[in-house]
């Protein structure tokens, strides 16, 4: 399972480093230490934080935020998996993202709850890219 350090999981939860810290501290959020001696969060773990942060809808200055090209870099909190289709949620700061794709598409970008992913959004289709 995919883990991330406090940095790497700031721009998912929409954050700076110094908030996940805090929160880490004040036990809303698990970590452990790696053979560094660094502070990481497993994924799965991760993800069900970063729903908990998103229903909040707020960042730390609560200023909204957009990002270049309708891209939304988040982590995937949620896969539902059809015989032919599959939906894939993703958390992206504090904007939660559904996409309906094939599951041939799921499985070939091998996505996994706690993993990050970017929705991009166009109309009213989201699409999603690994990492």
């Amino acid at each position: 399972m995919q883990s991330y350090t406090i940095g790497r999981a700031a721009p998912l939860l929409g954050v700076s480093p110094d908030t996940v810290r805090r929160w880490a501290d004040a036990g809303r959020v698990a970590t452990h230490r790696d053979e560094a001696g660094r502070r990481l969060i497993v994924g799965r773990d991760l993800a069900a934080f970063s729903v908990e942060v998103g229903r909040g809808a707020h960042t730390e200055d609560d200023e909204p935020r957009t990002s270049a090209r309708n891209a939304f870099p988040g982590i995937v909190t949620a896969l539902t998996l059809g015989d032919v289709s599959a939906r894939v949620e993703i958390q992206a700061g504090p904007h939660r993202l559904v996409s309906v794709l094939t599951r041939e598409s799921v499985e070939e970008l091998g996505l996994e709850v706690g993993m990050r992913a970017t929705a991009r959004v166009k109309s009213t289709g989201v699409h999603v890219d690994r990492g």
